[in-house]
């Protein structure tokens, strides 16, 4: 059970949430949550029981060693954590996707929200799509027009919602013929939109570097099949046309604002 202690009395607190699978191609959304972790310095609060929520035929348990030679088991669950910005605190909750009692998930976390009292809680996902990768990472906020299958991000988000929780949802689409994790790319544009919802700076340290050199790697493997640049050149001939008839003020204004907050720090 969570410390109520520990996420009382924080300062202007955001949540900010991401589950490994289903939700999270390329790793991107995740690998916001452990970007986060450490450059605030996280620290470990609670854990859900992991023999509630997870079938270990299908997230098994991970044998390691520690640093004085003791082997462990360590199990999949969702943990949370708190970090600290100068602005505010973060309390950082992610971990793969349940197999089982999605309600019951959904409820434990939303009592460890209302104990914090969060200013809003941003949701993060990652789906395959057919983006090429040489382009800017489109990020979706808040969409409300799909309906189908749907993931512990979504479910969680309603959940929130339900509870009065200010909720927000970022997407990055992640290219389909690039699924292997992971992806500092999008991990990078998912992070910037972060910056923006929380209106702060936020360092993104190697992920720049990273994200280009990913790109690179992408464009030799690509270069090796003729065909599969010549799909490459036509989903890119699409998206610049759908950029087109885009609305690019927004995006720019969302650039410039991030550019003013940097020079500001």
């Amino acid at each position: 059970m969570p410390s109520t202690t520990d996420l009382r009395n924080l300062r202007n607190p955001v949540v900010v949430a991401a589950f490994g699978g289903w939700n999270d191609a390329g790793e991107a959304a995740s690998g916001v949550i452990d970007h986060l972790s450490d450059l605030t310095r996280a620290e470990f609060i609670f854990a859900l029981d992991p023999d509630d929520f997870y079938d270990f035929t299908q997230n098994r348990p991970v044998v390691t060693t520690t640093a004085t030679g003791e082997r462990i088991n360590q199990w999949p669950t969702v943990e949370v954590l708190v970090g600290h910005l100068p602005e505010r605190d973060l309390v950082l909750i992610g971990g793969p996707e349940p197999n089982f009692h999605w309600r019951e998930f959904c409820s434990r976390l939303v009592s460890a929200m209302r104990t914090v009292q969060p200013e809003k809680v941003v949701m993060l996902g990652a789906m395959l799509t057919d983006a090429p990768h040489r382009r800017p990472v489109f990020v979706s906020q808040d969409g409300t027009d799909y309906e189908g299958p749907t993931g512990i991000v979504g479910v969680l988000t309603q959940s929130c919602r339900d509870a009065g929780l200010e909720t927000t949802t970022l997407w990055a689409s992640v290219p389909h013929y690039v699924t292997e994790p992971p992806n500092p790319k999008a991990t990078l544009a998912l992070l910037g939109r972060v910056e923006d919802v929380l209106d702060t700076v936020l360092d993104v340290k190697d992920l720049p570097q990273e994200a280009a050199e990913w790109e690179e790697r992408v464009n030799d493997l690509a270069s090796d099949d003729p065909d599969v640049a010549s799909y490459i050149s036509s989903l890119e001939e699409h998206y610049d046309q759908a950029a087109e008839g885009a609305e690019p003020g927004d995006v720019i204004a969302a650039e410039f604002e991030r550019y003013l907050r940097r020079r500001n720090r």
